[in-house]
């Protein structure tokens, strides 16, 4: 390992194309409606956005009963179960969907497979607001396996009728290790169509792979409550890094973690802007980790247009 000190910058890091288009939809809908908007739940897992967003007049409340009778509210990125949509209309909100679409396919997924009377078995983390929102899909046929250690845990109906589908923003190994596990226990386990952990989740993580062995210690930015961004530092360490660690700001970091460090590793996690990433490099810059190597492990190019009801008003407007 080289003497000089040096950061090794992941790339892909920061926002998917989901969280962009969230993000986005809050900022274009305070513009065209004006303030207040309000929001279900945090839009996208970072206290930074959340913040900037309530600064211009976004509201975040926690229930649809919260939401003024009449006003908009949007559903974030994580998805919401369809009694939330009832719950809007009974109300008579309008609303506005910013589901991911990549959460919204793994909701078409638990629909067609409670369709055909499936056990499904949904990995995921309890309480996980997506986890949450498709589990109400098919709240009759979906099973929560919290992990490879759960797996002993379930019980299913007919062991020739079990699928398995995942969060989105799940380790990439731990949820195989728990499908492995899973068709151990039911030989039977038919996937996914096509995989339910997201392009972004499995890129960020191996960019964190690539880079993690040479690293003495990872820093990831996120927020604790961002599951992907929890991921990345668990795969960090798992990788071969010395150390990991999670912070939202530059000014989170602790001096100590730096000691005896001659390359620090940098990630930030799906719903992270890149002005966060910018400050800890500023930080570690100032304290002679100047020398920053950008490690390429796959090119993004997916966009998401904006959600139907916005792309309407905005047309209407002349503001497409």
């Amino acid at each position: 390992m080289t003497s000089a000190k040096r950061v090794l910058l992941a790339k892909p890091r920061g926002y998917c194309a989901g969280v962009d288009r969230a993000v986005v939809t809050v900022e274009k809908a305070l513009e065209l409606y004006g303030a207040p908007v309000y929001v279900r739940k945090q839009i996208v897992h970072n206290r930074h956005v959340v913040a900037e967003l309530e600064k211009r007049g976004a509201i975040f409340v926690e229930e649809t009963d919260e939401v003024p009778e009449g006003a908009t509210v949007i559903f974030s990125a994580h998805g919401v179960a369809p009694i939330v949509h009832d719950e809007a209309r009974a109300r008579n909100l309008k609303s506005i969907d910013a589901t991911c679409p990549l959460v919204t396919k793994v909701h078409h997924e638990a629909r067609r497979f409670a369709a055909a009377d499936y056990d499904i078995l949904l990995i995921g983390h309890e309480g996980h607001e997506e986890v949450i929102g498709t589990s109400g899909e098919a709240p009759d046929h979906v099973h929560l396996v919290d992990g490879p250690d759960d797996v002993a845990n379930i019980t299913v109906r007919d062991e020739s009728k079990v699928v398995w589908l995942s969060q989105t923003t799940l380790s990439v190994d731990e949820t195989m290790t728990t499908v492995d596990r899973l068709k151990t226990r039911f030989p039977g386990l038919e996937s996914p169509p096509s995989d339910d952990i997201c392009y972004a989740t499995s890129n960020r993580q191996q960019a964190v792979k690539d880079i993690a062995p040479q690293c003495e210690l990872v820093l990831v930015v996120g927020s604790t409550n961002s599951s992907n961004s929890v991921r990345l530092v668990e795969v960090a360490k798992q990788a071969g890094a010395h150390d990991a660690r999670l912070v939202d700001f530059a000014h989170q970091i602790d001096e100590a973690w730096l000691d005896g460090v001659t390359t620090v590793g940098l990630t930030s996690g799906a719903s992270v802007p890149e002005e966060l990433v910018e400050q800890v490099l500023a930080f570690l810059a100032a304290r002679g980790y100047g020398d920053v190597d950008e490690i390429l492990s796959a090119q993004e190019k997916l966009a998401f247009s904006l959600p139907q009801e916005l792309r309407r008003d905005l047309k209407a407007a002349g503001k497409a």
